[in-house]
């Protein structure tokens, strides 16, 4: 148990001097909000690990999808069945899959008709992407279930300007189209903003081609957000967004071969999706804005259906309501409390649940070097029953260059419909006594982490520097058992592991950063989990001399996996490189392009799944 590391933050606290300097770090961490906090807290204020990708970043970088940028996070690991649409999965200090909670304008869109309700990032566009934050570490103190090992917030991008908007188009490897317009405008009393993303692509072969699979596999998606407000008197303001995705992509799987053996390989499979996220929210200020009452309606949905050779070979829709209010109320300057209930309501074919919440935080600032937080949250869950949660963090910066940082948190999953009404025990051919017989009650799965972290910057901010430690143990893992067809609870995780990141900025043209992941994490029978590796790093140069040109290069090393899905057991060790620039043509047109795998790497991110060798792509943007 990890209950006693409760000691580490309240040491830290305990042992700051009275005299300590205020807080004068000038960075963007202390311009940044971050939603997922719940407080208003900067990034510089949050005491747990957090990674911000800004829109800055995600143009530099060239990615299209959101997947390829959140990889760079430290600590965060990607696994994807296949480019242009595969199944793709995020992972947060080696937690699953299915226990990363997925935010999009503050509404869940983890999918509640999946049997473990994770989030497929293969098809989130990066076009309409404002920033995504990734809170490491339990955070179901702020967010209830799922967020056993962390949070990945999505926000989506909101009109800024006057009256404008942009166009883009362009082209590149594998007969790959993408294009996409936006258009807004902006007062002092209202704004908007409406986009739309389209992409088309012959693919490559979701079956590796060094195995002779030579059949493309191609995928198309329309993307289309919307997002407003309006202020309202006495300073009260309405705003909505909306985000949805339509996608088809054609994929490969097990078939029978002459022999009448199923083997993986080309096949005729094709997935249609649908997505949506949507949500109000209501800002109400009161007693001279010391206390602000905020009411939130979210929704999400998904429907997927599934063809084999043109026939409908499977379909699910599920779909989450959410409802919430928090006050917050400033008692001074220095102390500020948070309070609230939360209901989240699910169906997925046919099955309903519920899960009611309410919490509590309390933000006290010392003195303006010090932040210190705490929360308490109680979970009522309509089919397995409660759960209570609570948290501790703290961030201190004794200097101006330097930053520490520490948090404890508890984080919990709730059983999915699927997990609960366990419809899968006829799939393996269980016979009638199995098939009436009890299934196993599960529990809630649960987890305790804390982390440690230091973070220091010259004051000239010409070296950044900074590192984390971490140790999560999550009891009660909810997976599913092949000898009985049953979800069932099983051993216990561990997690531990170091995140290191840098930068040197070189001269006025020249930034090099670099990330650094160590993850040891192991079941209970001290077996290294599947799809992790232990190293991962990333080298960025990001190019910016006087004139119009940008550019950025990306080397990006991940270790050694084990995976258990291919006559291999392990995963090779791969190191790829991306190039990514623009120039800027006129003052409303930039060209831009992207140089994948620029060496030609060989390598796959699941067993049997191909990769693309080295591609490019050229585009134009016009802005009005």
């Amino acid at each position: 148990m990890l209950y006693p590391r409760i000691v580490v933050v309240a040491a830290l606290s305990a042992a700051i001097p009275a005299g300590a300097s205020a807080d004068t770090e000038k960075t963007r961490l202390d311009r940044i909000v971050v939603e997922g906090s719940k407080l208003g807290q900067t990034a510089a204020e949050v005491g747990s690990s957090v990674t911000v990708i800004t829109r800055r970043d995600l143009e530099e970088l060239g990615f299209d999808f959101a997947l390829g940028a959140i990889a760079l996070a430290p600590g965060v690991t990607i696994n994807s069945n296949g480019p242009f649409g595969g199944e793709a999965s995020v992972r947060i200090r080696g937690a699953e899959s299915d226990q990363t909670l997925v935010l999009i304008d503050g509404v869940p869109v983890n999918d509640p008709s999946s049997p473990g309700g994770g989030f497929d990032f293969g098809r989130l566009d990066t076009e309409n992407i404002e920033r995504v934050e990734i809170l490491k570490g339990p955070q179901s103190t702020f967010w209830g279930t799922d967020a056993v090992g962390g949070v990945v917030s999505v926000i989506t991008k909101r009109q800024q300007r006057p009256a404008g908007g942009s166009a883009f188009a362009g082209y590149g490897s594998f007969d790959t189209w993408r294009g996409g317009a936006s258009f807004g405008h902006a007062d002092e009393r209202s704004d908007f903003r409406v986009g739309v993303t389209r992409t088309r692509s012959a693919g490559i072969s979701k079956a590796d081609r060094d195995d002779g699979n030579r059949e493309d596999d191609a995928y198309q998606s329309l993307a289309w957000s919307g997002r407003g407000g309006i202020r309202l008197p006495a300073d009260m303001r309405l705003d909505a967004s909306v985000l949805r995705t339509d996608a088809e992509s054609e994929f490969d799987g097990r078939s029978r071969n002459a022999q009448g053996e199923w083997v993986f390989g080309d096949a005729d499979l094709l997935s249609k999706t649908s997505e949506l996220a949507a949500n109000v929210h209501l800002s109400v200020p009161m007693i001279g804005e010391r206390l602000e009452h905020a009411l939130f309606v979210g929704y999400s949905e998904i429907e997927r259906e599934n063809f084999s050779d043109g026939a409908e070979s499977f379909s699910a829709e599920g779909d989450r309501r959410s409802y919430r209010y928090q006050g917050t109320y400033a008692l001074d300057t220095r102390n500020v409390l948070a309070f609230g209930a939360e209901r989240e309501e699910t169906s997925s074919n046919g099955e309903e649940g519920s899960l009611d919440g309410s919490f509590v935080f309390y933000e006290a600032k010392p003195f303006q070097a010090l932040v210190l937080t705490a929360g308490i949250r109680s979970d009522d869950h309509a089919r397995f029953g409660s759960e209570t949660t609570a948290r501790l963090a703290g961030s201190w910066h004794p200097t101006d260059a330097l930053t520490l940082r520490a948090s404890w948190g508890e984080g919990f999953k709730a059983p999915t419909l699927d997990q609960i009404s366990q419809p899968y025990r006829h799939f393996c051919g269980v016979d009638e006594s199995m098939e009436t017989s009890p299934a196993p009650v599960l529990q809630a799965s649960t987890s305790e982490a804390f982390d440690l972290g230091v973070e220091w910057q010259a004051r000239s901010g010409i070296i950044e520097a900074g590192a984390t430690y971490f140790d999560q143990r999550t009891i009660g893992l909810i997976d599913y058992n092949l000898g009985n067809c049953l979800f069932e609870n099983l051993d216990a995780v561990e997690s531990r592991g170091v995140e290191i990141h840098g930068s040197y900025r070189a001269n006025s043209w020249l930034t090099i950063s670099v990330n650094y992941a160590y993850i040891d994490a192991r079941s209970g029978a001290g077996e290294r989990l599947q799809r992790l590796p232990r190293h991962s790093a990333d080298l960025t140069l990001r190019i910016r001399p006087e004139g119009r040109f940008a550019g950025t290069v990306l080397v990006r090393h991940n270790g050694e996996e084990l995976d258990n899905l291919g006559d291999d057991p392990s995963l090779a060790a791969w190191t790829r490189v991306d190039v990514a620039g623009s120039y800027q043509l006129t003052g409303r047109a930039e060209l831009f392009g992207r140089v994948e795998n620029l060496l030609d790497a060989d390598y796959q991110q699941v067993s049997g799944y191909g990769t693309p060798g080295l591609s490019g792509w050229l585009g134009l943007r016009l802005r009005y």
